[in-house]
């Protein structure tokens, strides 16, 4: 502040040797001065004078300043704020003394900005200098061993950057890692059982769905299967309300009609062209969606952002989701869209359907099938950026086939019962497609992953419970990650053996999901042989199926990464 305020006094007009204490200065004293922050800057100045003094050398020299009469003198406030206000009025008593004493700074903005900036460099350089014996050694950095990640595809930069150097190593190539995964990352690679050797603690997918990795026999193996469900829900909501303007308007068969008709025809001829494009336009015509009724399957990430982009388009809204956690409904519009229990409510009221519910066998497969359509309004149009299985293509094609349907479906998967058909728009699969989709995933899956191996933390795991157990600050003791089958009474011989065996719980989580239990235990104490121990609980208690201790992993030999996960089913 007495640095910018000095500098404005300097340029706006005020006596340079008042300011700097020289023998002009003694025919005006500060108490003329209305601002407070003068007296501050001769207290300053007499404290540090060589920055300041070194300053206004800078800034009033004979060359930038001439003496003035009062009329020439600006009459503007230095600050627009009122404790800043510090007008030519206020500074010198009237008469001949004070047009002596008054200068008019003619420096251009280009000087001010330029004196600014010589100003910072004095003030960070003495600053450095007065620092300089009392700076903090550098961080020593970490040369231990580091977690290996296997990825598969090409995963965004932006995601890998979040690996931190040293204490995680990613490759694409098993080759190029120091020891076995560790943990697997991938997008869309069809992930094989002997991909995914006993080394690994965890799988992440950058994206929502999981329908390439083998899920079940990844939970018998006892290994977490991560997503990252809402990383790329704005992409895939922006693909929705394109398909809906696809549906009611003819966007890609008037495009169509353009290219491979009229352009034929007209042998690329421009007036023609131009003629014809007009004269055909009656061939496209098609429905606004606004007052229109949308139905959304599904109100998770993705459906409850195409709820509010509906609404602001001047849709009505049916949303339908049986499992909508807290979270989910904390993201809805309140009362500006109507929540139903049955969907039949949807199938019987909506223009429009979209589906965004994740692919379950025997739950969601074939959702909208014969009977939903029959259901429905017979121009309803279907919009599927979820999975292909979830609506019955055979069932459409019958739809249209007999009349009873005659919308379209817009998706970005193709149907072996629809190929071909003018009423099925299929995009490419590009619901996630986008730079930012991309990063979002793969920086959410890098944080997922690192929370896993480093803390046992799991969130965002389609396989495993959610179990989140924060750390104890300044704690030297263990931390035991166990996966076993949801057994009764599994619990109660785990804590039991760990007793016998000294080791104080200091707290604990357990979970469940299935046939998998999850337990996270924090111990006051370190274990003599962490491995013995390991092994020996492995073979007392015969539901685990991995086990994993953890201490302050890059800190300590307990928990490195590589040691201490024992895995039942490898042995």
């Amino acid at each position: 502040l007495l640095a910018r305020q000095c500098l404005l006094l300097g340029l706006r007009g005020i006596d340079r040797t008042a300011l700097c204490g020289t023998s002009t200065a003694s025919a005006t004293s500060t108490s003329e001065f209305s601002s407070p922050h003068f007296t501050e800057f001769i207290e300053y100045r007499e404290r540090f004078p060589h920055p300041i003094g070194t300053f206004f050398s800078m800034v009033a020299t004979a060359a930038q300043l001439r003496a003035v009469s009062p009329a020439a003198l600006p009459l503007q406030q230095l600050r627009t704020k009122t404790r800043f206000a510090l007008s030519i009025a206020h500074i010198t008593p009237s008469g001949s003394r004070c047009a002596a004493n008054k200068l008019r700074a003619v420096a251009s903005d280009a000087d001010e900005v330029s004196m600014l900036e010589k100003m910072l460099k004095i003030a960070k350089e003495r600053k450095e200098k007065e620092n300089g014996s009392a700076a903090s050694p550098p961080e020593t950095l970490y040369d231990g061993k580091g977690f290996t990640i296997k990825t598969f595809n090409a995963i965004s930069a932006v995601g890998l950057d979040k690996f931190p150097k040293g204490k995680y190593v990613v490759a694409g190539d098993v080759g190029d890692l120091p020891e076995a995964p560790m943990g697997i990352m991938l997008r869309s690679h069809k992930l094989q059982l002997d991909d995914v050797p006993p080394t690994v603690r965890g799988i992440v997918r950058c994206g929502a769905g999981t329908n390439n990795i083998p899920v079940k026999e990844m939970t018998e193996r006892g290994i977490p299967v991560f997503n990252t469900p809402g990383a790329n829900a704005n992409a895939v909501k922006e693909l929705v309300i394109c398909g809906l303007l696809l549906a009611s308007r003819g966007i890609i068969e008037g495009n169509n009609h353009v290219n491979t008709v009229i352009n034929t025809e007209e042998a690329g001829d421009y007036e023609r062209v131009s003629k014809r494009i007009e004269a055909d336009k009656s061939m496209f015509g098609g429905k606004e969606i606004e007052g229109k009724t949308l139905g959304v399957i599904g109100l998770g990430a993705i459906g409850s952002r195409v709820v509010s982009a509906a609404l602001a388009l001047g849709m009505n809204v049916i949303g339908y989701d049986p499992v909508l956690s807290l979270d989910a409904a904390l993201q809805l519009p309140g009362d500006r869209m109507r929540r139903v229990t049955d969907l039949d409510d949807i199938f019987a009221e909506a223009d429009y359907i979209t589906v965004h519910v994740p692919y379950i066998k025997g739950v969601t497969h074939h959702l909208i099938n014969s009977e939903a359509l029959s259901k429905c309004k017979s121009n309803v149009h279907l919009l599927n950026f979820a999975r292909g299985e979830i609506i019955d293509g055979a069932a459409v094609r019958s739809g249209y086939d007999t009349g009873l349907l005659t919308g379209k479906y817009i998706s970005d998967f193709s149907d072996p019962d629809l190929m071909g058909h003018p009423r099925h728009l299929v995009l490419p699969h590009l619901g996630a497609s986008t730079d930012e989709a991309e990063e979002n995933s793969a920086a959410m899956a890098a944080q997922t992953m690192m929370d896993f191996l480093e803390t046992g933390t799991i969130r965002n795991s389609v396989n495993f419970p959610t179990t989140i157990l924060a750390p104890q600050k300044n704690s030297s003791g263990a931390r035991l990650c166990i996966v076993n089958r949801n057994e009764p009474g599994a619990l109660g011989e785990i804590t039991t053996f760990l007793g016998s065996r000294g080791l104080n719980i200091s707290q604990q989580i357990n979970t469940s999901r299935g046939d998998i239990a999850y337990t996270v235990i924090d111990f006051t104490n370190q274990p003599e042989d962490a491995e013995a121990i390991q092994a020996e609980l492995a073979k007392n208690c015969s539901f685990i199926i991995s086990l994993r201790f953890l201490g302050m992993v890059f800190a300590d030999e307990l928990g490195e990464p590589g040691t201490y996960f024992y895995v039942s089913w490898a042995k």
